[in-house]
């Protein structure tokens, strides 16, 4: 075997990420406040080329040293916007018609090993997801969770009861884009 080399593997350039169709998916960070793990998210967002990220309340905004020492030029690529609240946030995503969930532990969550028993919005090339991933500490917000259409939840088999926002925010991404990528064809 060969290890690839950057230039080997043709990767976009970021104008052609720009003008490429992306995943109807959008990433909604509810006061994430590492901006570590918010360039994850970018870096994350980029490599599934997803539609944008939404930054929330206290998430850091680029331009940041932090966001860009784990984005990697994610945070150029990937559009993003800033909501003073999420809630602002949320009401405009559904609005323009995206289905809205948020991953975190409620009653009635559905597992994300059991994601494949519902109908994705964007799998079929009509409407979006929005995915809402919250503060390290306090996690979503009770008002958010309200607003939103469903909950996923990560299955967990050991003794802690969450893992870190940027670790689960590169699981629920791939397997929302897995099954939207279908809208990239054609």
């Amino acid at each position: 075997m060969h290890k690839l080399r950057t230039i080997e593997m043709s990767r976009l350039t970021v104008g052609e990420f720009k003008a490429s169709r992306k995943i109807p998916l959008v990433v909604v960070l509810d006061d994430v406040r590492s901006a570590y793990n918010v360039g994850s998210v970018f870096r994350t967002g980029d490599a599934f080329r997803i539609e944008r990220v939404c930054l929330c309340g206290i998430t850091a905004t680029p331009p940041s040293a932090e966001i860009h020492k784990t984005a990697l030029g994610g945070e150029d690529s990937v559009d993003w916007t800033y909501y003073k609240d999420t809630a602002d946030c949320v009401a405009a995503l559904r609005e323009r018609g995206y289905s809205v969930w948020s991953v975190e532990q409620v009653d009635h969550s559905v597992k994300l090993n059991r994601l494949d028993e519902v109908t994705i919005p964007g799998a079929d090339g009509h409407g979006g997801v929005a995915v809402v991933f919250g503060n390290e500490v306090k996690g979503v917000r009770q008002d958010i969770v309200d607003m939103s259409d469903a909950c996923l939840e990560i299955p967990q088999f050991g003794t802690k009861h969450s893992l870190n926002v940027s670790v689960t925010a590169g699981i629920v991404i791939w397997e929302f884009a897995r099954r939207l990528m279908t809208s990239l064809r054609g």
